[in-house]
């Protein structure tokens, strides 16, 4: 289970996310309809061509059964100026 800790002034929030949720997530980001749509949204936007290659969510599912093995890794640990605090940990 990945958890997210964000700490903004004297509130601290702890979000767990399940590895069935980002299976998930990946298989919607990686379908064919989102690909064209957030293709489409950068070609209207971008002033240089850009497009997000397809990717396969099956060659990502390797990836997410390695990081299922990696409990305690620290993702991800910023602070910002205003004393907010990310943290993403599997």
């Amino acid at each position: 289970m990945m958890k997210i800790k964000i700490k903004v002034k004297d509130r601290r929030f702890i979000i767990p996310v399940p590895y069935a949720f980002l299976h998930l997530f990946i298989g919607i980001l990686t379908s064919k309809r989102i690909l064209v749509l957030v293709n489409r949204a950068i070609e209207k936007k971008a002033k240089k061509k850009f497009q997000i290659p397809d990717i396969n969510r099956y060659d990502l599912k390797p990836l997410l059964t390695e990081l299922s093995k990696q409990r305690g890794l620290l993702l991800l640990e910023t602070s910002l100026k205003d004393g907010t605090e990310i943290s993403i940990r599997l």
